[in-house]
């Protein structure tokens, strides 16, 4: 198969953004009082939308308070969204050659459109994306295909012609749901276990790998 597109999902797969997430929910629940996790504990919150990254680290007796904490979650992470956030290793040589074959690229996260937006024009203007899609009013989040088909069509390549590139199980759903090549990454939040047992069809440990895919 030749492949004419790569799609990304952006949190743990272009961006390590967890810290900068960690640390505004974190702040929020110890406003309330509540609990705060470990950075890593958010490798398992993140992935499926801010309000569920809420509904995961409020306890299970404080659900009533989601729809605050998660515009108190917004509120910070917007004032504090780019302090630890950096593009992984190999992302950028990664993007220069996909950019030189002229490669479609875009991006499809399940991140806010707000800060999906913020986060490609401070970490990845360098690099032509036909489109960026984020979590916004009447787009539901990933793995609903309603997304992917989106940025299918803006691509308007066929879908097994696409290679999707992401982190977690949601991103692999999200792959083999749209009839994309799932490629999972362990460079981001999740292990190569779940990867698999998601659906990817390879696991790469370094963004360059995937030029083997495109060869």
């Amino acid at each position: 198969m030749k492949y004419k597109a790569v799609v990304f999902d952006m949190d743990g797969t272009l961006l390590d953004t967890l810290e900068d997430l960690a640390d505004a929910m974190n702040r929020v629940l110890e406003a309330k009082g509540l609990p705060v996790h470990p950075v890593d504990a958010y490798r398992f919150f993140v992935g499926s939308g801010a309000r569920n990254l809420v509904l995961r680290t409020l306890p299970a007796d404080r659900q009533d308070l989601a729809a605050e904490c998660l515009q108190g979650f917004l509120k910070e992470y917007e004032a504090n969204w780019r302090v630890k956030t950096r593009l992984y290793d190999g992302v950028a040589e990664l993007l220069d050659v996909l950019a030189a074959r002229s490669i479609p690229m875009a991006v499809l996260t399940n991140k806010p459109q707000e800060f999906a937006e913020l986060c490609m024009g401070a970490f990845l203007p360098d690099w032509d994306f036909a489109l960026t899609l984020g979590q916004m009013p009447g787009v539901p989040v990933k793995p609903d295909p309603a997304g992917p088909r989106q940025v299918i069509r803006h691509l308007g390549v066929a879908p097994e012609e696409i290679l999707y590139l992401g982190d977690t199980d949601v991103d692999m759903h999200t792959a083999v749901g749209a009839g994309m090549f799932p490629v999972g990454v362990t460079w981001g939040f999740r292990p190569a276990d779940e990867l698999r047992a998601s659906g990817a069809a390879v696991v790469i440990d370094h963004p360059m790998e995937l030029l083997e895919l495109l060869a």
